[in-house]
């Protein structure tokens, strides 16, 4: 039996389970709000077409207007200055796509902070717990964050001073850029910067140090509490948007089931 026929009789066993990552998109889905005098980006809006009528007696269809960096999206390096020269959303590699989950787990840091910073010492703690991060992998950073998806307030938790919620330090940024085996950062908040990210040196390092070494970012994921340290394999699905700077995407897990789980 090949690899690919294995995968196939494992997913279609139940051995192998498919886990949605993606938070759904829709006119309510929070979007990142920059502050005056800096123009924002908008959510999801649809127009139908037809609908079984006089348009169109048999389909239905819409037109959609939404931002590449609405809802679960990737972020490819041409989003940032420091990745201006870099791959737009449609030249990135499909292999740079598909690759091994690590999961690093500040639950309980940022529920106690919503200002809590990812420091190197905690991605080289998980190291020594772990191993070396797999190659090709991509960082997923679970702070808990998505129980707030479905309240936009919560979510963005916004006030006078700006965002709160959890992300990378610029050392942390700096200590991912570096490493060789990571393709990318996904994160369950509305950006992969912190939201007090705006008054690092320099500013919204996540952005500025991984799109600009070509690697790539994830925002507004969910079901991270569904997948183990080690060991799913992440697909990440943008729409290949020529000379794009992001893209919403579909973000799937492939989580291998042990015995002991229910339906194994």
């Amino acid at each position: 039996m090949s690899v690919l026929d294995g995968l196939g009789a494992a997913l279609a066993a139940g051995a192998v389970e498919v886990v949605d990552l993606t938070t759904p998109l829709s006119p309510r889905t929070p979007v990142l709000r920059l502050p005056e005098p800096f123009a924002n980006t908008v959510g999801l809006s649809t127009t139908p077409v037809s609908r079984y009528d006089e348009a169109g007696p048999a389909w239905a269809w819409n037109d959609l207007h939404v931002g590449e960096h609405a809802g679960t999206h990737l972020d490819a390096p041409v989003h940032w200055i420091t990745g201006r020269g870099g791959r737009s959303v449609d030249r990135i590699e499909p292999a740079r796509l598909v690759g091994p989950a690590a999961v690093v787990d500040v639950t309980a840091q940022a529920a106690a902070d919503a200002d809590f910073l990812l420091e190197p010492e905690h991605l080289e703690a998980w190291e020594d717990e772990h191993g070396r991060l797999p190659r090709n992998c991509w960082v997923l950073l679970r702070t808990g964050w998505a129980a707030r998806g479905d309240d936009p307030e919560r979510f963005l938790n916004a006030d006078e001073h700006g965002l709160h919620a959890p992300g990378p330090s610029v050392a942390a940024a700096e200590w991912l850029a570096a490493h060789p085996h990571v393709s990318g950062f996904g994160v369950e908040t509305v950006g992969i910067d912190a939201g007090i990210a705006g008054g690092f040196d320099p500013p919204f390092p996540a952005h500025h140090h991984l799109l600009g070494a070509d690697k790539y970012g994830l925002t507004s994921l969910r079901g991270l509490d569904r997948l183990p340290v080690l060991g799913a394999q992440l697909v990440v699905a943008p729409l290949p948007v020529v000379g794009g700077t992001g893209s919403p995407a579909r973000v799937l897990a492939l989580v291998e089931r042990t015995a002991q789980e229910p339906g194994a």
